[in-house]
């Protein structure tokens, strides 16, 4: 008996991977958050496997569930939204888990700001504009920001920011990050990335709180702060460059 931890992207049904499909569609109960799994990456569990949605339940209320499917002997497809190592709160049930001696996978998901990018058309890692994506989120009702993670210190960087959790929380971040970015930087919040209701806002850290507020985002949504959002006058990418030389290409080309 194994507990499968399966990555099930950002929203879009197609963009499950086949390995997790595989998984999903083997396995005797599948355990999964439906407030951001669609039932159509569900749907390819089998047709008598139980099928729970852990939206309403505990940590407690959930384990129950897998020590009841250990001991029948049954896999467990546990499936939780976009990639299970990015906020999918995967760590204490791998604790109980271990505790338990219950062997347990990890199937990588899409990341939500993956297909944000991708909703967005942009590319996040830009020569001279930026090299580095920061994952992060602020502090609201959830735990509380390590030392030395709060948004200031994060944005002094001055790298591309994919933050999540936090459009409830958007004052904050306009405020904190406009000495560091300026109020001209580029911002884009995307809604439900790649889901059929998917909603894009562009703006600036000047004016996207506004712009946000008129589109009546509450939740499920990515903030994407950086000068990659609209740089045009970037240098290209050595990795194309005829006099860039490197294993699969050793010779300069003219």
């Amino acid at each position: 008996m194994t507990v499968h931890f399966i990555g099930a992207g950002p929203g879009a049904a197609d963009l499950l991977t086949l390995r997790g499909r595989d998984l999903i569609a083997r396995c005797p109960l599948v355990l999964y958050a439906g407030s951001l799994v669609p039932r159509e990456v569900v749907a390819h569990a089998p047709k008598d496997a139980r099928v729970l949605d852990t939206a309403a339940l505990t940590l407690d209320g959930i384990m129950a569930e897998i020590e009841a499917a250990h001991a029948r002997g049954w896999d467990v497809a546990r499936v939780h939204s976009g990639d299970p190592a990015l906020y999918g709160a995967i760590g204490e049930q791998i604790r109980r888990l271990n505790a338990h001696a219950i062997p347990y996978t990890i199937t990588p998901g899409v990341p939500a700001y993956a297909a944000a990018a991708a909703a967005l058309g942009v590319e996040l890692t830009l020569p001279d504009v930026s090299q580095t994506v920061i994952l992060t989120r602020t502090a609201m009702k959830a735990s509380a920001m390590p030392n030395r993670e709060d948004l200031a210190t994060l944005g002094a960087s001055g790298a591309t920011l994919a933050i999540h959790l936090s459009v409830r929380n958007l004052r904050q971040v306009v405020e904190t990050l406009t000495p560091h970015y300026g109020a001209d930087c580029p911002v884009a919040v995307v809604y439900r990335a790649s889901w059929p209701d998917e909603k894009i806002v562009r703006g600036t850290l000047a004016d996207i709180r506004a712009q946000v507020r008129a589109a009546k985002i509450t939740r499920t949504a990515l903030i994407l702060v950086g000068r990659v959002l609209a740089a045009e006058d970037f240098t290209d990418s050595k990795l194309y460059d005829p006099g860039h030389v490197h294993l699969l290409r050793p010779k300069r080309q003219a």
